[in-house]
């Protein structure tokens, strides 16, 4: 039978519960709660600050610089530590960086950083600032008496996004975001990677849409978290996979509604896009202990939440890329198969929260500003 505490005697002056396990109860609730407080484990309610989206992973931080003479710039994802990294490129026109050393039969096991960065190839000396700010601190590779910052990295086009398309992430961009990188819930919308992102050119760019960078996070009651950070400038729609509706994409002929690129596929109607002026880039991670092979089968599967959210994907004129770390922090093994299949959904996530977060910009009106539909 369930007794109602409230009516139970206060204690008064006698000083006592008549009931001595409720007694015994309360004094190791208070002795629980002050060795929580004396080992500096956080309250419920400071639980629910902590940080959500990539930055959930312990060791990982995120730092974003955006250009103000044009919409563009990069986004650096910093593991400290070192990570077991591995990725998928699937796109037909990708912008990469050191994605070799990724390949498991390759000798080097850890990663110090992820770029990701407009500007497309001249974007990629963004990761030479990351390369230096690591150096400086002395975080790499040891090779003898050397640390060697392993850097990895992929861009995205936006050179046609603003009126000066000379102005793009450099190495000082990379420098600054590394520098303002931090442990805390990552910005999203149009910062970093992702403030020249553009989504919807099926039909050119003067029926497109402004893209963005997202991040998403799930943690398991066994500790397990995967995460994921991606900045979207696809050339297809992006569709939340849970209503199956398009939230931003291709517009219709007047510009006020969404055309829906299945339907403009299917009548035969789309334009074929200019290759390499598109790609979504991306990073997944776990505080799962993973091989280079299971990292890199994870970031594969993280694919399919971008196949999932944007249609067409993997286009010629996509460089879709997507990488994967593992800090190895959580105690005990995981189930690559559920790390991989969170990765995707985790993928899916972000990739819709990206272009809910970003903000119209001249020529480009966000989701938020066009009814669906027409």
């Amino acid at each position: 039978m369930k007794t109602d505490v409230s009516e139970r005697p206060a204690a008064g002056v006698e000083g006592v519960l008549p009931d001595a396990r409720v007694r015994m109860l309360v004094v190791a609730a208070f002795l629980a709660a002050a060795a929580l407080i004396l080992l500096g484990v956080p309250s419920p309610s400071h639980a629910q600050e902590l940080a959500w989206g990539l930055t959930a992973i312990p060791g990982l931080k995120v730092g974003h610089f955006t250009l103000s003479e044009r919409p563009t710039g990069c986004t650096v994802v910093l593991a400290e530590g070192g990570a077991v990294g591995g990725v998928d490129v699937r796109g037909g026109a990708p912008g990469t960086r050191e994605t070799a050393l990724l390949d498991p039969v390759n000798t080097v096991q850890e990663v110090h950083a992820v770029v990701l960065s407009g500007g497309s190839a001249f974007g990629l000396d963004a990761a030479s600032g990351v390369v230096r700010y690591l150096d400086e601190r002395d975080i790499g590779y040891r090779v003898g008496q050397i640390r060697v910052p392993i850097v990895v990295g992929a861009v995205l086009y936006d050179l046609s996004v603003g009126d000066d398309p000379r102005v793009r992430p450099g190495a000082d961009c990379g420098y600054r975001a590394a520098t303002h990188a931090s442990s805390e819930t990552s910005a999203e919308g149009n910062v970093g990677a992702g403030a020249g992102a553009t989504v919807g050119k099926l039909r050119g760019m003067a029926r497109a849409m402004k893209g963005g960078v997202g991040t998403a996070s799930i943690t398991l009651d066994s500790g397990l978290t995967v995460a994921a950070i991606v900045a979207v400038n696809a050339v297809g729609d992006i569709i939340d996979p849970a209503t199956g509706s398009v939230i931003a994409g291709v517009r219709t002929t007047d510009g006020r509604g969404l055309a829906d690129a299945r339907r403009l596929l299917r009548e035969g109607s789309s334009n074929e896009p200019q290759s390499g002026a598109n790609t979504t880039i991306g990073v997944v991670a776990t505080n799962a202990t993973l091989t280079k092979a299971e990292a890199t089968k994870v970031a594969q599967m993280a694919q399919d939440g971008l196949a999932r959210t944007i249609y067409p994907a993997h286009t010629p004129g996509d460089g879709d890329t997507v990488f994967s770390l593992a800090t190895g922090t959580l105690s005990g093994a995981a189930s690559v198969s559920t790390i991989g299949a969170l990765a995707a959904d985790m993928m899916a996530e972000a990739i819709v929260r990206a272009v809910r977060a970003a903000t119209g910009i001249p020529g480009f009106p966000a989701a938020g500003d066009i009814s669906a539909g027409r």
